[in-house]
Parts: structure tokens; C-alpha cells; sequence
């Protein structure tokens, strides 16, 4: 039987499609499989038959959804089981965060054996003392005294710390070196020495042997070891569990239920799984909205301060959307499902964050170029040390080389340089989402502190994005009436919010709005089409010039509609100006603030519309905005973000149409607003829930406070480490006479990322 991986390459066993990252592989009759992790490596080599299928020779069917776990420090390593990272050593952790939180079954297992190890260790260690002091132990009883703590100590080295030696062995299998490679070695030399001096106690030379003769043994050294790392693992587990607290809040915000009305009247309960686009709903007070939708009847407030992070109520109206999860503050309306399930904004903002977290920062990478040597120079620096220790130290020579070889490995331990980075961007990634702020990746969340160019669409961005006809100027004999239903005509098929002003206008009149035919648009300038037999172009004057109509009798109407800032929209029947269309829009009420607090930080804020110079201009004055760039066609919008760049500005681009996604796309860091258009979103890198730029600030505000964190963590795990390795190596026994011993340099190493991880997750408060 000739088998093959099919193209895209999957992994046999968990159904994965592969990824350049993916190093694990193994050679079955020939063809060479590639596997995501280790553990779908070893349970395909167990049984490879039971992972193919011999009739069609493709890889079994994946595993159900949800049952992947990944390494915070490597998130490209993934495994359908619980396990440790091949190439770090640590804990996976679950891929995705559920609101059921279950056991960690890692934990569990690190609690029980530290508890075991805690209850042997501690008598070890007070016996070990005991007997160093002088006259308390006669020497007769050394070799009985040995026997006793060699009895205490091999339990704790062997059972509980079973698990760091299976790390320490597939570091070296996989050429992965990392933390436990070192408390591996430190632990088996303590411990293996000691046995041996127990044992066979006259094979050593009198470079071991004390004063009285007696060859020193440290069993309580490896047991303490142990027993300390078991509990800084404890402390770690717990403390990465914390960093999914953020996403498990969002989840818990879904409702379980809602309130669904028939195609008769009737209405009924139904979980929230069971409602389909299209359902009505009906939401009462102090209800939440069960699914993302648009209010059909009715009118009220809605808290959406839990996932937009605005605490005042909005109102909302028929035709405005509702975000499911939110909540209905005062008012009874009915609603229609428009999405559900995993497409709600809700599950959009779960897996964004959560794929956030596992993303990489740019800074990571320093981290990562350390790590690759570190420890096989802690190695190097551990055998110099016994080197020296053994060669220049005083008596016994080796013992004491052989402890402090122990202390520079234990010490060393890389585990807080790792965790650094990691870390802070996945706490910060669930505060942001908090905040109504969402990163697509950790490289959003760097970027944005460096920020010094803000780049800003106008309609939808700086104003409110609902644009409403404030004024109708017909020419000659036409009349407002006419006028407006030939408008909305042209305008029902499009997509612009100026076009649907137009459309909505002619409706709140009480006018039929026309179907029209040959509908052709120019994103951001106009709209060609046949309504009732006439050929229509509505849009901008530029592009009516562009037609070929002559607009000099409306130019006046058009003036008079630029100086009020508002966007003047020529309306041409058959070849011939039929009048000019007034469409203002509001401000919207945080930008003004939102602007002046960027301006503050040093921020150069600059306007780009596609309307007037005058309408434009007037909007920015009221804004504060001192540079503006009017009449932008949307294929130009990019192009000005690239001249930026050019000028060596780090830029920010924020926008919510379609005929932005280029420039969100071109700047460092794109910024689209939640309300904005899909293809806007798609194009950002960072995600505005809410729609209001004062996020912008709040998003700026947490990348400052997260680089800050990422920068403290490294510099204490570089500090820690710089400080700690000349320790252990005995750097102050010539001067002070103190060296450090194996079980302190174990609480310090725990102690460190413990440190790293409790300083990442003082993130969740930070003030934004």
C-alpha cells in the first residue's frame, strides 16, 4: 500500500493543515508524514494504520473543534492533547478560552506532586541542617544520616520530578534547549552525585572528602530543587489562567434565551442557539439584545458600554443596528436577527482576541534571538565554573565546584526572558477588547505606541456617518418632489451612506422609490443609472463635469451648499441639471475631545474627504484640524498615506468605507471603525468596536502601557540573569565569603517568572 500526504499536507492525525513551522515528521513505508506536534508524532508512530485510511489513503477525519492545545511561548505548537511544549518545556494551554472553565489538568498534576514532594522535602531539609551542626552528629553517624535523606529524597527527584526530567530529555531530542534542560542537568548531578557518594563512598579522592574525611552528599539540594520548581509552576499555571479572565467576561455577556415572535403574533422562548437570520425578536427592558440585528419597531437606549467601552446609552431608532450581548436599558422593541452564531459581533471579537494573543510582537523577537543561545552558554559558563571552582577553590575543591556548577544551571533558567513578552500581550489583547478596542495581531499593539502621523477619513470617522438631506434646490421647473424620487432612484443601489440619505429622504416624504436599471458607480464620486427612462447622473460636480454636463446653472445652489459644509450633490436628468442636493452630517460628539487629546500627545492629525474644500475645511475647523486634503478620490487615499511613509512618519491610517480599505491597508497601523464597512475591517489592523475615534486614544493609551510593561519584563529577566549567574558562580566568596546556594537559587528562578507574569497582569487595570 503506497501512502501519501494529500496537497494541502495534513497531519494524519488531527486532521491539520500544515504550516512552515511545523518540524515534527515520521517515515512510514517509505513516505515521510509531518505532524504539528509531538504528540501527534508519537501516537501516529504507535499505530499508523489507525490513522489512515487504507481505502481512499488520506489522513482520518480531524479532531472535533475545541480540543487543541497551544504554548503561549510557541504558538505555532499544537497538540490534541495536554502536554508540554517540545521546544519551551512549558504547559499548553487550551487554543480556545470557553465560559466553562475546567480543572487544568497540568495544574492539578504540578499541586499534587508539590504537595508530595513539600511533605518529604521539608523533613530532608530540617534533618540536613540538623546534622551540619557542629557536635550535634557525631561522624560515626554521618554515613546512617545519608542513608535517611537519600531515602526522603528519591521519591521527590524521581516521581515528582518526573516531569521536568521527560522535558529535559525531549530538549535534547528535538535540539530545543530551554529552562528545563538546565534544572534537569542540575538536579540529575546533584542528585546522582549524592547517590553515588552513599553508595560507594570510597571512589571519590580526597578532593571531595572534608576535614573528617567525610564526602558531602546533597540530596536536600535536588529535593528542594524540585520541590521549588513544582510550586513556581503552580504559581505560573494559575497565574495563565488568568490572562483568558477578559475573554471569559465576553462570553459570559451572551444571553442564554430570547423571546421570538411568529409569522402569527404568537411569541415564544427559544435558546439562542435555535434563532436563524431573519427571526423577530422581541427585547424588553433590562433585557440583552440575544443576537446582532436592527431595531423593525419600536424605540429605546441601549447600554453598550460592555463591548464598546462607552458608558452613555445609545439611542436607537428602526433601521439602527443592536449588538447582541448588550443591553436594553429602557424601551420595548422588536428586532430583526441580521447575525448570528459565530458571525455575531461578539464571536468576532472572541476569536480576534484570542488570535491576538497568540500572535508575536516584533520585540519578541530580541527574546527569541537570546533564548537560541542562552542556555547552551549557561552550559559553557556552568562547566567553567566547575572548572575553577575545581581547580583554585578550597577544600573540598570539587564539592564546592560541583554546588556552584548546580547553582549557575538552576538559576540561569530562561523561563522569565521567555515569558516576557507573551505575557503582556495576551493580557493586554483581552483589555483592549474590553475597551472596545480590538488588535488583529501583537505587531498592532507595538506599532501603535510609535504612532506620530494619525491620518483621518471624515464621513463616518470624524462625523457620525448617517448623513441626512438638509436641502433640495431644484432648477428651472423641477420640483423638490420630483426631484428627490428620480435622486433616490439612481442612489437605491448603492452602498455610500450619501446615497442611502437620499434614498431614506425620499422615503420619510411618503415617496415610491423607483427601481433603476444600468446602475453603474464611481466609488466616492457618483452614480449612473436609468430610472422611469431617463438617464441619471447624480454625484459630486466634478464628476457631473466628467459626464459631460454643463452644471453653471446650478452653481450657485452648489456654492451656497459648500459654505454651510455640507456635501452638494448635482442631480442631472437626460444630459441637464435638475437641481442640487444638500446632505449635511453631525460631528460626532467625542471627536472634538478625541482629536485634542492626540494633538496633545504630539500626534499630527490630518482630514481627508472627498467633498468640497469648503465642506471639508469647516469640519475641520470645529475639529481643530489644521491640515486637510478635500476632493481625495478614494484611489488617492492610499497614495497620500504612502507619502507619509515616504517622509519617514509612522502612520496611522483610521477610516470606515470600503474606499478606505487601501490606505488602512498601506498605512503601519490601519484603524477601522466597528460600524464601518466589512472590507474596512478586513483591511485593519486594529478594530474600533464602538465607531468612535476617542478610541483611537484609548488604543494608544494601552500600547504605551503594554510596551511599557514588555520592556520592565525584559529588563528585569535580563537583569535577573546577568545579576543572578556571576552569583551562583561564587563572584562574592572572594571578598565576603558568601555562596549561593542550589535550593536559593531555585526560589529565585520560580520566583522570576512568577514576577513577570504578576507584573503583565497588572495590564487588566490599567487606565486607558
Amino acid at each position: 500500500m503506497k501512502v501519501e500526504n494529500k496537497e494541502p499536507a495534513t497531519d494524519p492525525v488531527c486532521g491539520m493543515t500544515e504550516t512552515p513551522q511545523w518540524t515534527r515528521s515520521y517515515v512510514y513505508k517509505g513516505v515521510t508524514f509531518r505532524f504539528c506536534c509531538e504528540g501527534c508524532q508519537t501516537k501516529f508512530a504507535s499505530d499508523p494504520e489507525r490513522y489512515l485510511n487504507p481505502a481512499k489513503k488520506t489522513p482520518a477525519a480531524p479532531a472535533a473543534p475545541g480540543t487543541f492545545y497551544i504554548c503561549p511561548m510557541d504558538p505555532e505548537v499544537r497538540s490534541p492533547v495536554p502536554a508540554a511544549c517540545p521546544k519551551c518545556g512549558m504547559a499548553l494551554e487550551p487554543e480556545n478560552v470557553t465560559l466553562d472553565q475546567k480543572e487544568n489538568p497540568e495544574l492539578a498534576d504540578m499541586a499534587r506532586r508539590f504537595w508530595i514532594s513539600l511533605s518529604m522535602s521539608a523533613p530532608l531539609v530540617a534533618f540536613a541542617m540538623l546534622h551540619m551542626v557542629p557536635g550535634l552528629f557525631p561522624h560515626s553517624l554521618m554515613a546512617a544520616a545519608q542513608w535517611i535523606e537519600f531515602a526522603l529524597a528519591t521519591p521527590v527527584v524521581l516521581w515528582a520530578g518526573w516531569p521536568f526530567f521527560v522535558r529535559a530529555w525531549n530538549s535534547l531530542v528535538n535540539k530545543s534547549p530551554n529552562m528545563f534542560t538546565l534544572i534537569g542537568f542540575g538536579v540529575a548531578v546533584s542528585y546522582c552525585y549524592s547517590v553515588m557518594a552513599t553508595v560507594f563512598p570510597g571512589i571519590f579522592p580526597e578532593a571531595f572528602r572534608d576535614s573528617h574525611g567525610t564526602i558531602g552528599v546533597y540530596f536536600e539540594a535536588g529535593a528542594s530543587i524540585i520541590t521549588l520548581v513544582l510550586l513556581g509552576q503552580m504559581l505560573e499555571l494559575s497565574a495563565r489562567q488568568k490572562t483568558g479572565d477578559a475573554l471569559r467576561t465576553l462570553l459570559g455577556l451572551a444571553p442564554k434565551t430570547a423571546t421570538r415572535i411568529s409569522a402569527q403574533g404568537n411569541e415564544e422562548s427559544i435558546a439562542i442557539d435555535n434563532i436563524v437570520v431573519g427571526d423577530r425578536l422581541r427585547v424588553r427592558p433590562g433585557e440583552k439584545i440575544p443576537v446582532d440585528g436592527a431595531v423593525v419597531d419600536g424605540r429605546t437606549w441601549v447600554d453598550e458600554s460592555m463591548v464598546t467601552g462607552e458608558p452613555i446609552p445609545a439611542e436607537k431608532n428602526i433601521g439602527d443596528t443592536l449588538i447582541g450581548a448588550t443591553i436594553n436599558a429602557q424601551g420595548s422593541v422588536i428586532m430583526e436577527a441580521r447575525r448570528v452564531g459565530a458571525d455575531t459581533l461578539l464571536s468576532h471579537i472572541v476569536a480576534l482576541v484570542a488570535a491576538a494573543q497568540r500572535s508575536r510582537a516584533p520585540v519578541q523577537m530580541l527574546a527569541d534571538r537570546v533564548s537560541a543561545w542562552f542556555v547552551p552558554t549557561v552550559l559553557l559558563v556552568s562547566l567553567a565554573t566547575f572548572g575553577v571552582w575545581a581547580i583554585v577553590g578550597p577544600a573540598p575543591s570539587l564539592a564546592y565546584a560541583l554546588v556552584n556548577a548546580v547553582s549557575v544551571l538552576i538559576i540561569a533558567c530562561p523561563c522569565a526572558l521567555g515569558l516576557a513578552t507573551p505575557m503582556s500581550i495576551m493580557v493586554a489583547a483581552g483589555r483592549g477588547a474590553s475597551a472596545g478596542v480590538l488588535f488583529r495581531n501583537a505587531e498592532a499593539i507595538e506599532l501603535l505606541e510609535r504612532i506620530d502621523t494619525l491620518v483621518v477619513d471624515k464621513t463616518g470617522t470624524l462625523t457620525e456617518g448617517k448623513p441626512r438631506v438638509t436641502t433640495v434646490l431644484p432648477v428651472g421647473n423641477w420640483t423638490n418632489e420630483r426631484l428627490i424620487r428620480l435622486a433616490a432612484g439612481a442612489e437605491l443601489k448603492s452602498e455610500h451612506p450619501i446615497a442611502k440619505a437620499v434614498v431614506v429622504a425620499a422615503r420619510q416624504r411618503g415617496i415610491m422609490v423607483p427601481e433603476s436599471a444600468a446602475f453603474e458607480s464611481s466609488t466616492g464620486q457618483g452614480v449612473r443609472a436609468d430610472v422611469d427612462g431617463c438617464a441619471m447622473v447624480v454625484g459630486n460636480p466634478e464628476f457631473c463635469r466628467q459626464q459631460g454636463v454643463n452644471i453653471s446653472t446650478a452653481q450657485a445652489s452648489v456654492e451656497r451648499i459648500a459654505a454651510a459644509g455640507e456635501t452638494a450633490l448635482v442631480v442631472c436628468v437626460s444630459g441637464t441639471v435638475a437641481g442640487v442636493v444638500g446632505v449635511g452630517d453631525h460631528i460626532r460628539p467625542a471627536a472634538r475631545e478625541a482629536i485634542q487629546r492626540l494633538q496633545h500627545d504630539g500626534i499630527r492629525v490630518v482630514m481627508l474627504t472627498g467633498d468640497s474644500k469648503a465642506a471639508g475645511q469647516k469640519v475641520a475647523d470645529e475639529l481643530g484640524i489644521r491640515e486637510v486634503y478635500a476632493s481625495v478620490l478614494p484611489q488617492d487615499k492610499a497614495g497620500i498615506v504612502a507619502g507619509f511613509k515616504q517622509q519617514g512618519a509612522i502612520v496611522a491610517m483610521a477610516g470606515d468605507g470600503i474606499n478606505d480599505a487601501p490606505a488602512l491597508a498601506a498605512a503601519h497601523v490601519g484603524v477601522a471603525m466597528g460600524t464601518g464597512s466589512d472590507a474596512a475591517i478586513q483591511s485593519a489592523s486594529v478594530t474600533l468596536v464602538s465607531g468612535d475615534l476617542a478610541a483611537v486614544a484609548r488604543a494608544r493609551a494601552l500600547s504605551r502601557a503594554t510596551m511599557k510593561n514588555i520592556r520592565q519584563n525584559l529588563v528585569f529577566a535580563f537583569v535577573y540573569n546577568s545579576l543572578g549567574i556571576p552569583l551562583a558562580a561564587g563572584a562574592l566568596f572572594p571578598f565576603f565569603g558568601i555562596l549561593l546556594s542550589p535550593m536559593i537559587a531555585a526560589a529565585a528562578m520560580s520566583l522570576s517568572s512568577v514576577s513577570v507574569i504578576t507584573n503583565a497582569l497588572r495590564l487588566r487595570k490599567v487606565r486607558l
